[in-house]
């Protein structure tokens, strides 16, 4: 009886360890290589984010974390490679989630249904829009910027990371507000936009302050006002929107990390606590708030009721104001 007791339970013990290959790899990343994509060119807020968290991530799970830039159709070409990738955890997505809520609204073609496709890990952090012209724009608050729109034959070109994006909706939004016509440019992202804005080619901008912040520093733009409801702890002489004459206005970029929809939960709550645990490391944190990005980490589910309240929320908006991503 011992001997068939014995020899079941080796049976049963072999079966288990046959089995466990078949899941995924939930408990450890040790000596693997995880990709996270940004769909956007380098330089971003997406971009800088990626590259300040990676290291860190990497570190902890003993693998090696890359950031892999993809940028196309205004980050589309990279969030449909991750919608597409194994679920396994090893491809991840950051990005400027606003682009991803707003696609539908905006009767954007996507190559894959962000909330089919795409499985949400955690909010990274948001960074509110700054206002910045040109310094050769006769502008140096949004009032007088909205004259200066109102009198310049053909308007003012509008610099975007992409059509449709988070900073393209709020300069939309504003212009909507102020009764100005703009001409809106739409780029591969935030740092190729912003080289246009810094040599003149366009004047006017709404961008991520992570990403727009130094070249303000350094005097390349003059920056109006700041899209949070709160002065920036980073900026506390610079007016908010709301401040200078358009109550209510409130946006910015908020970075968010996904995988592929299909990834079991135990992978992507790893991941979860592990970007969490990134972003409360002092010198981490203080480096991002320095540069004008506040870390949000959250759990799986409050990042995916976050997705669907933003994306009712532009749903709305392009109702009432006919924005569109084109």
């Amino acid at each position: 009886m011992n001997r068939i007791v014995s020899a079941a339970l080796t049976g049963l013990v072999a079966a288990v360890s046959l089995a466990l290959p078949s899941i995924p790899h939930a408990q450890s990343f040790t000596g693997k290589t995880l990709r996270i994509i940004v769909p956007f060119a380098p330089g971003g807020t997406s971009d800088i984010l990626a590259r300040a968290l990676s290291n860190k991530v990497g570190e902890s799970l003993g693998a090696t974390v890359v950031v892999d830039n993809k940028p196309g159709a205004n980050g589309v070409l990279g969030s449909d490679l991750v919608a597409k990738s194994a679920p396994d955890g090893l491809t991840l997505l950051l990005t400027d989630v606003g682009g991803l809520t707003s696609a539908a609204p905006l009767g954007m073609k996507l190559p894959f249904d962000a909330g089919k496709d795409l499985a949400p890990v955690t909010m990274i952090a948001y960074s509110p829009h700054i206002a910045v012209v040109n310094p050769g724009v006769p502008a140096k608050t949004l009032s007088e910027l909205v004259a200066a729109s109102k009198t310049k034959a053909g308007g003012f070109s509008a610099a975007t990371s992409g059509a449709g994006s988070a900073p393209h909706l709020a300069a939309a939004l504003f212009a909507h507000r102020a009764g100005v016509n703009w001409v809106f440019v739409p780029y591969k992202g935030g740092a190729q936009a912003i080289t246009d804005m810094i040599a003149g080619h366009a004047q006017v901008m709404f961008n991520g302050m992570l990403a727009t912040l130094p070249p303000v520093k350094s005097g390349q733009l003059r920056v109006l006002a700041v899209s949070s409801e709160q002065r920036w702890p980073t900026l506390p002489d610079v007016p908010t929107v709301a401040e200078s004459g358009f109550p209510g206005f409130v946006t910015g970029s908020w970075q968010g990390l996904m995988v592929a929809a299909a990834t079991p939960k135990p992978i992507i709550d790893k991941l979860n606590a592990e970007f969490a645990k990134a972003l409360a490391i002092p010198e981490v944190r203080e480096r991002l708030v320095a540069q004008g990005a506040e870390p949000r980490p959250m759990s799986s589910s409050a990042f995916a009721d976050f997705l669907k309240a933003e994306t009712v929320k532009w749903t709305q908006l392009v109702k009432d104001t006919g924005i569109k991503a084109e």
